[in-house]
């Protein structure tokens, strides 16, 4: 029987893979497909079992159940030795008494690579990192950013089939996440890597991840593109979690002509099948698909609050007791409270089910 030669190895392939601790379920068969290039980022709140993911990826924590393959290659039982990964922890763990070069190098030392051949490596890293001028210095006389470059070194120098990044930012100042991010997204760009990336931090998602993989409670919700996960969230969780400020989630009543809300009906146009829907739905919107026009529009509002951030405002209505954010451009008076028009963008809304919480495909 023939091989299919078109069929390319996966990166990282796990098959119902289990998590337990006792009698606690921490993990809860999940199922991923990675492919070889790929940024793949774990994103959910704390609790929800990315972390301890990555580590069963690792081989950190024994999995208990179900399979996972690195580079096409099963490695269920295997240590982290034989896994052919490199992992990037938040604390950098770097060694205080070693020079960056010395650190880069340290484990091609353990592995006895010829000198000369480390040496290559670690300038060619540092010159991609942007710290061969740092390579004679020790970690205390390094910022967060530049330590954050040399334990990613560390790991780039392995050449893995697999980079693990555990919330590497978080430890970093806000202006400093975001010169690193863009650092990481170049750094990917550059090399073609494999990474698989946890974070907390849903723009670090947004913004790194080839596809993100949103879990909760050891559940997998829904694994997709960047621009998936924002436009069409699988529940009301994805939507509620991702986005900042995130989708507006508002109950509805369906009419024959559109949706029954607290504050007026949405009149949904041609096409509308209110037959083919539950009576009770809700109601997802960005907050940058509602805006405040000078006539017309859906609804009559008056603002609970007012925040101008400088290029933008941000304006919180209640809606059925739920709160409904607007981004709109420029700058209002904060302590207005005068109702105000705002109209709903038809296309860019979400139906969710009232009682599953699961998107309804229109």
């Amino acid at each position: 029987m023939a091989l299919d030669q078109t069929k390319t190895t996966l990166a990282l392939e796990t098959s119902k893979l289990k998590k337990n601790y006792g009698t606690v379920k921490v993990l809860h068969d999940i199922d991923l497909e990675m492919q070889d290039g790929e940024f793949l980022v774990l994103v959910g709140p704390s609790g929800c079992g990315k972390s301890t993911l990555l580590n069963c990826i690792a081989g950190l924590e024994e999995i208990s159940g179900g399979t996972l393959s690195i580079g096409g290659r099963e490695v269920t039982r295997e240590p982290p030795k034989d896994r052919d990964i490199a992992m990037v922890f938040q604390s950098y763990a770097l060694y205080p008494t070693m020079s960056v070069a010395e650190n880069i190098g340290f484990g091609m030392k353990i592995r006895k690579v010829p000198a000369a051949q480390a040496q290559a490596k670690i300038l060619e890293v540092a010159k991609l990192l942007q710290i061969d001028h740092l390579l004679d210095r020790q970690p205390a006389h390094l910022s967060g950013g530049q330590r954050q470059r040399v334990a990613m070194g560390r790991a780039l120098v392995r050449d893995p089939k697999l980079f693990l990044f555990d919330e590497p930012l978080s430890n970093l100042d806000a202006k400093l996440r975001v010169e690193m991010r863009a650092e990481i997204k170049r750094l990917h760009r550059s090399t073609g890597t494999s990474i698989v990336y946890v974070t907390h931090d849903q723009i670090e998602a947004m913004t790194l991840a080839s596809r993100i993989v949103v879990l909760k409670d050891g559940h997998v919700q829904q694994i997709g593109t960047p621009q998936e996960i924002y436009d069409t969230p699988a529940n009301t969780f994805v939507a509620d979690f991702m986005g900042s400020p995130p989708m507006n989630l508002v109950p509805a009543k369906v009419t024959a002509k559109g949706l029954s809300l607290d504050a007026g009906e949405l009149d949904m146009g041609p096409g509308w099948d209110a037959g083919a829907l539950p009576a009770d739905v809700t109601l997802g919107i960005r907050p940058e698909h509602i805006s405040i026009v000078a006539k017309g529009g859906d609804l009559q509002l008056a603002p609970v609050m007012i925040e101008n951030t400088g290029a933008e405002c941000y304006v919180t209505f209640s809606i059925g007791g739920k709160s409904v954010t607007a981004r709109v451009p420029g700058r209002m008076e904060e302590e207005s409270t005068e109702p105000l028009r705002i109209a709903i963008a038809r296309d860019a809304l979400c139906l969710f089910d009232a009682q599953s919480g699961l998107r309804i495909a229109r």
